[in-house]
């Protein structure tokens, strides 16, 4: 038998209406920051209204910074936890999908910490440098089905005067609690439903053909794959139904409690740290054919993808072609089939210079792909999956 850890200090309020439960909960402080996108939907749909009234009755003061971004920056960062240490907020609420629960995190981390978000990042331009003081106590109110980072230690965070976008974590990170209320995610469009949907599913996919591996994490990332499956293209065609919106929450957290991505991850990494209008999810998609095909050709990871394939409603599959075709299937559901590189501004010779960055850029741990790939490799994934 494997040996592995399994750790998650996270409390996790899940189902919907739990939003409301919140003021009944232990507040980690007096003082919350509450961060939020710097879109509308926050407040146009009464989540904001609704987390502050849970605070005040729960005698918790706050402050609001709305200035995160999708793909959130270092500013977004610096600029918040400069107003928290202000403001003397002793805690953070991030309300939002994984743009802010990442950025909520990495401040949560800057109250208490000197210095720059970048002199701790492990990026190849990071300072590298250890966190001194633990994070700030967090609370991530999730608004979106696709990161997982409600139940997680990890943010990916950008940097666009250095052009890189990584990894940054610390066992502190991990949100002391989280609420998962599907009624949140019901405003959600479908073409980010589809984007956040499958970005969980290849967390999922990547931790089981993942050479680290193990059957705690197979077990949840299974199921995660099933619900997919099964309720993503529903919740894509129909965002008011209710029960597909519920079990795409489920799906993103359990893909979350054990999450073990491979390259995949670094690539689309790569290709958010120059194209910040690129939606995380959509770069996945973009890839994700090629990538999996690459293994599957090679038959390097027969047994997980087959397991896949049957989780994905595959009667009988055989090889690793099944679960490709199921994965194509599943992608021309919501709608994903012609999404193309080039609609983002990305050209063909560019990508040229993408693998070497693969080695820079945090993402999933490129060791643990079923085969090592080269960097001809990784350019040859690129290259047929521009479009």
């Amino acid at each position: 038998m494997q040996q592995f850890q399994f750790f998650l200090p996270t409390k996790v309020l899940f189902g919907a209406g739990q939003l409301k439960n919140l003021h009944l909960e232990q507040m980690p402080g007096k003082k919350a920051l509450i961060v939020t996108s710097n879109g509308q939907s926050t407040k146009k749909y009464g989540y904001l209204a609704a987390v502050e009234k849970e605070l005040e009755q729960a005698g918790v003061e706050h402050v609001l910074f709305d200035g995160v971004r999708p793909n959130p920056t270092r500013e977004n960062v610096m600029d918040a936890s400069r107003l928290a240490r202000e403001q003397d907020c002793d805690f953070v609420v991030a309300l939002g999908g994984g743009s802010v629960m990442d950025a909520g995190k990495c401040i949560a981390l800057m109250m208490v910490n000197d210095g720059d978000l970048w002199d701790y990042a492990f990026s190849a331009k990071g300072g590298h440098k250890p966190f001194v003081n633990p994070s700030a106590p967090l609370i991530a109110i999730t608004t979106s089905a696709g990161t997982g980072s409600e139940v997680d230690m990890f943010s990916v965070i950008s940097n666009d005067e250095l052009e890189e976008k990584t990894g940054v974590f610390d066992v502190s990170m991990f949100p002391v609690l989280s609420v998962v209320d599907s009624d949140l995610m019901m405003s959600v469009p479908p073409r980010l439903t589809a984007y956040q949907g499958m970005d969980a599913f290849f967390h999922a996919a990547e931790s089981v053909i993942n050479r680290n591996e193990h059957p705690m994490g197979e077990m949840f990332a299974l199921k995660a794959i099933e619900l997919i499956a099964k309720n993503l293209p529903v919740a894509y065609k129909n965002g008011a139904d209710k029960e597909a919106r519920a079990n795409m929450a489920l799906a993103n957290s359990l893909a979350g409690f054990y999450m073990l991505c491979t390259s995949q991850h670094t690539m689309e990494h790569v290709m958010g740290s120059y194209y910040s209008n690129l939606e995380h999810g959509a770069g996945l998609i973009m890839l994700s054919h090629e990538y999996f095909s690459f293994f599957a050709d090679r038959k390097a990871a027969e047994e997980p993808m087959i397991k896949m394939a049957c989780a994905m409603g595959i009667e009988r599959p055989q090889s690793g072609e099944d679960f490709i075709r199921a994965l194509d299937d599943l992608i021309a559901s919501v709608g994903c089939t012609d999404l193309k590189m080039s609609d983002y501004g990305i050209t063909r010779e560019e990508i040229k210079k993408w693998p070497r960055r693969i080695h820079e850029v945090l993402g999933g741990d490129i060791t643990a792909d079923p085969l090592p790939l080269s960097d001809e490799d990784y350019l040859g994934i690129y290259e047929r999956s521009f479009k």
